[in-house]
């Protein structure tokens, strides 16, 4: 598992590249439609000159409640989105996730301009960049910011993978020490934490597929197995094997999947 991954699951590459495209048509039409929206449209999106710029543009745009200035905040953005390539390859993926996934999302636009989950998790991705580039400081005041905007707490030491979808975003709080494998389903009220004090590796790891309900209680340093699914408002305390359902307090296995399904895809919420 990589931290941003580089490829979008289930599309090709040239699939991957049109996604922006598709952005930019939407915008444009959206534009012509909608004359209170299209200065905005216009200003983040449609006279941007790379995507990194209609990104940095839509991040910077909600997060400018901050007491600093717009310009400097964008800079620092436009900057390690051009310089972190696989940040907006990771981007991409997760806004296919969502159309793909969030029957409420009808287009590639509507997630960049409206989803909080969203932009939630595009901000970390660069709080994250500049904590690997030994930046703590500008990494946890981003990191606070976007928690304080959007709604999910997430350390920026966090790592995350690629075509994720924080649903809602709403109360979600990702430690420092976890890890998100690619492909994975997150609804709101979510907890990824610790048990106490203790210090060192200390959060969940959530591999690959997995769809984590909402209100779950994930704590300590356990593993949920690939392909597998938190029920909502479980707490779970010990690894989950793979392929499996579990659910209550504290979590049981509760039911076996078949190899080939995928709970993150499919978000079905039964037990």
């Amino acid at each position: 598992m990589s931290q941003t991954g580089t490829a979008i699951a289930g599309h090709s590459p040239a699939a991957a590249g049109s996604v922006w495209d598709v952005i930019r048509h939407d915008a444009a039409d959206l534009a012509g439609r909608e004359p209170t929206l299209r200065p905005l449209l216009a200003a983040q999106i449609i006279a941007a000159q790379s995507n990194a710029e209609s990104l940095a543009n839509v991040l910077v745009a909600r997060l400018s409640v901050a007491k600093i200035e717009t310009g400097d905040l964008f800079a620092l953005f436009h900057d390690v989105l051009t310089r972190h390539a696989a940040i907006l390859q990771a981007t991409e993926a997760d806004l296919v996730a969502v159309r793909t996934r969030d029957p409420a999302c009808t287009t590639y636009l509507h997630a960049l301009l409206n989803l909080k989950g969203f932009h939630a998790l595009q901000t970390h991705r660069i709080a994250h960049a500049l904590w690997t580039e030994g930046r703590p400081e500008i990494a946890s005041w981003l990191s606070n910011l976007a928690s304080l905007v959007f709604g999910p707490d997430i350390h920026p030491a966090a790592r995350i993978g690629s075509s994720i979808m924080l649903d809602h975003g709403s109360g979600i709080v990702i430690g420092e020490t976890a890890v998100i494998e690619d492909e994975v389903s997150i609804l709101q009220n979510v907890t990824l934490g610790g048990t106490g004090k203790e210090t060192g590796d200390r959060h969940p790891k959530i591999r690959h597929g997995v769809m984590i309900g909402a209100g779950a209680k994930i704590l300590g340093n356990i593993e949920v197995g690939a392909f597998s699914k938190v029920a909502a408002g479980s707490v779970v305390v010990k690894p989950v094997p793979a392929h499996c359902t579990v659910a209550g307090v504290p979590a049981t296995v509760v039911r076996i999947h078949r190899a080939d399904e995928i709970p993150a895809e499919t978000m079905d919420q039964n037990i």
